[in-house]
């Protein structure tokens, strides 16, 4: 028969810091390291801050002295000037990736704006995105103002070397 012994069994003490295999630097998990950053980098970034916004105000102002009509070829150009920073990306051209975001954001702001005016006439959700379907069916596809002129550049450099 097996008998038991009144042998008594010890928990092992609990260390407040786990230990590492590794043993030549002691870890520590109670507070991470303040980050500082330097007051004279934040003096700068907000400065920066408001001259963007600056700028964006003057692009608002700008937009929204277009005409509706003059906001939907803008719109339609810049779609097609970041087809071609996609196309030459693809390529892999030289191109200013900052374009991308700059395009985009401009395309969002002439649609807000454009959104602005439909809500001022009252024209609901539900209308609207009909309208921008029947909107963006009627838009005929053409080369963006930068491929017009890349290509009269070319025209004009085949005619020098002819001439």
């Amino acid at each position: 028969m097996l008998s038991f012994s009144s042998a008594t069994f010890l928990p092992k003490p609990l260390s407040a810091i786990p230990k590492s295999s590794f043993s030549g630097i002691p870890i520590r998990h109670t507070c991470p390291l303040p980050i500082r950053v330097p007051a004279q980098r934040t003096r700068s970034f907000s400065g920066y801050a408001v001259v963007m916004m600056a700028k964006r105000e003057e692009e608002l102002k700008e937009i929204r002295g277009l005409s509706t009509e003059q906001i939907n070829e803008e719109v339609i150009d810049l779609k097609g000037e970041l087809f071609m920073l996609r196309l030459q990306k693809s390529a892999r051209n030289e191109f200013k990736s900052s374009e991308f975001r700059r395009m985009r954001k401009r395309i969002a702001r002439m649609l807000t704006v454009k959104r602005e005016r439909e809500l001022e006439e009252g024209i609901n959700k539900r209308l609207s995105r009909k309208l921008d379907r029947q909107w963006k069916k009627s838009i005929v596809v053409r080369p963006p103002p930068s491929l017009k002129k890349l290509q009269e550049e070319e025209a004009a450099a085949e005619a020098e070397k002819s001439a």
